[in-house]
């Protein structure tokens, strides 16, 4: 009978995989780690020292902290006391930290370290938890440090699948950010549909990295290796992790959008220094790996012609990049942001498929792409037990176990959510007659031009972005006469072009190049859905300015609120016929 809450999936994990590896911290030169006996022992210790501390069924308590070990201790743990575990996105500046920890009503704060304490010291809330390290001497009276809170014994509360678990913070990419209840009953839903279409074992090992408020890092890095007995690794920092890659050689691994394509227009710049006649064995590689994943994708057998070459290209190129990922990686999977045709489809012409999937804060992981049947550029089929439907005005509905319970104290937003049973996502996409969905665009961010024409830029972005010399883009037009677009650029690939100095947004070989891109991307879109002019910014959109979330996707209107004399000089010029670069 399936658990009815997410301790009790930790539990049972103990009762099955005893003295096996959970968990796997390196820090520094050393690595600590826990079996799973010992990952359900911590989470009840830590229960029990909330208990003491006074909190109990039902009371919010909120953790700031990198994804580590401790962060899944400190998040089981909580559970376990029958809390609801608030996380935060850590790299937010301290005020927005501070405003949401008030708007959880949290009794209790978790935090990472001494600074994250110092950051947070006058956080709205009873009890202080110091994760890591010990109590500096200036700590504030309401302060514990962990090892201090697991004196108490062990307890876990009595709960029920109604129960609330989670309080999700959304992104705020397409606007305000809210606050997402989850249910027990609505994770353990949630992943139980993982088996089929995730089929994890305890052999299995991966290294997570994203920040731990995002539901998949939650739902499909923390608490499905739960169900499947599956160890889990951590990175130290983004800048370790080519190294633990090595050394931890995942069989799986979920990352966003943005890792993947820094990783693709590294191997791209790679390529480009390579001898003319070497690049152009690549890429003629490439085109055949396309092709044969494109006869696979139909059901056709891939002939000789393309076969013998690509098995070459696959030992002395492909090979050797996949083993940047340790060697031993069955599944990459892609998260928490769309993910651009072009580069899916890079990653499967060198045998490394990524899988992408969909899901929502609010409505839980919904779709994936069924591992051994990817398609590029589709978010995958429904998860066992999940309905999608598309309305008449084109928006994706979906009904199903895992969805929430709504907005946290916004009865109008969860209403105009939550509709006889169906989530409302924000996504315009269609199903086809196979099952796969496709999602092209946001209904919020729809751009339409004062001609009437509709552009989804999501879309044309996603072309932009398949360039190495493009970091980010923005595309700009809403109620305009056409588009223009605000881009960053990739300074590694800026410097090796020809001419190119810093700054490098001002360079003109660097703008020459960027019209080539533009001129060249033009070509695939429809005449309304062009670029007409475009700036090179003088740095790259950021959490600190508001610009993106933790996970980076874009936060569009923060950009063109922060950018506005740069969007106003470039219509300013098209209007007068200059230029607008």
């Amino acid at each position: 009978m399936p658990e009815t809450s997410i301790p009790e999936l930790l539990r049972n994990a103990a009762a099955r995989f005893g003295d096996r590896l959970a968990l796997r911290q390196p820090h520094g030169h050393d690595v600590h780690t826990w079996t799973w006996s010992e990952y359900l022992a911590a989470s009840e210790e830590i229960a029990a020292g909330l208990h003491a501390l006074g909190l109990r069924k039902g009371e919010h308590v909120a953790i700031c902290s990198e994804t580590r070990a401790e962060f899944y201790l400190a998040d089981q743990g909580i559970l376990a006391a029958g809390c609801v575990a608030a996380a935060l996105y850590p790299s937010y500046p301290p005020a927005e930290l501070l405003r949401t920890i008030g708007m959880s009503d949290a009794r209790a704060l978790f935090v990472e370290d001494t600074r994250t304490l110092a950051k947070l010291k006058d956080a709205p809330v009873d009890h202080l938890i110091l994760m890591t390290g010990y109590l500096p001497a200036d700590a504030p009276p309401n302060a514990v440090a962990l090892s201090d809170l697991r004196v108490h014994g062990k307890y876990h509360a009595d709960l029920v699948a109604s129960d609330n678990a989670i309080l999700y913070l959304t992104s705020g990419a397409t606007g305000e950010p809210k606050m997402v209840l989850v249910t027990h009953g609505s994770v353990v839903a949630n992943v139980h549909m993982g088996p089929t279409v995730l089929p994890l074992t305890p052999d299995d090992i991966t290294i997570a990295f994203l920040p731990s408020a995002h539901i998949a890092q939650r739902v499909v890095v923390e608490i499905l290796p739960i169900l499947s007995g599956s160890p889990v690794s951590f990175a130290e920092s983004l800048l370790k992790l080519a190294g633990e890659m090595k050394t931890v050689q995942p069989t799986w691994f979920l990352a966003p959008p943005r890792v993947w394509e820094r990783i693709y227009t590294s191997i791209r710049a790679e390529i480009q220094k390579r001898p003319a006649l070497v690049q152009k064995a690549i890429f003629a590689a490439l085109g055949l790996g396309l092709a044969a994943a494109r006869r696979q994708r139909e059901g056709k057998s891939v002939p000789l012609r393309i076969r013998l070459p690509l098995n070459a290209a696959h030992k002395l190129v492909f090979g050797k990049i996949r083993d940047r990922f340790g060697g031993r990686l069955r599944i990459a999977a892609s998260g928490a942001a769309p993910l651009g045709q072009d580069l899916a489809e890079f990653y499967e012409a060198i045998g490394m498929p990524l899988i992408e999937g969909y899901g929502l804060t609010e409505g839980g992981v919904c779709a994936l792409n069924p591992i051994h049947a990817v398609r590029p550029g589709s978010i995958g089929k429904a998860l066992p037990g999940v309905e999608f439907r598309v309305s008449d005005d084109g928006e994706l509905l979906v009904r199903g176990a895992c969805l929430s319970s709504g907005y946290y104290k916004d009865p109008e937003a969860t209403a105009a959510l939550l509709r006889d049973g169906w989530l409302h996502t924000g996504d315009i996409g269609m199903v086809d007659s196979y099952g796969y969905i496709y999602i092209t665009g946001r209904s919020k961010e729809l751009i339409v031009s004062s001609n009437g024409k509709k552009i989804y830029p999501s879309r044309v972005e996603a072309l932009f972005k398949f360039e190495p010399l493009i970091s980010q883009v923005v595309l700009v037009g809403d109620k305009l006469p056409h588009l223009v677009a605000l881009f960053t650029i990739n300074a590694a690939v800026a410097k090796e072009i020809a001419g190119a100095a810093e700054p490098f947004h001002q360079a003109a070989a660097v703008q020459a190049e960027v019209q080539k891109i533009v001129s060249r991307v033009n070509k695939q879109l429809a005449p309304f859905e062009q670029v007409r002019r475009f700036r090179i910014l003088p740095r790259e959109f950021s959490i600190e300015h508001g610009e993106v979330t933790a996970t980076m996707k874009v936060r569009r209107k923060q950009v063109l609120e922060n950018f506005k004399a740069d969007v106003d000089a470039l219509y300013h010029l098209s209007a007068s016929g200059r230029g607008g670069e």
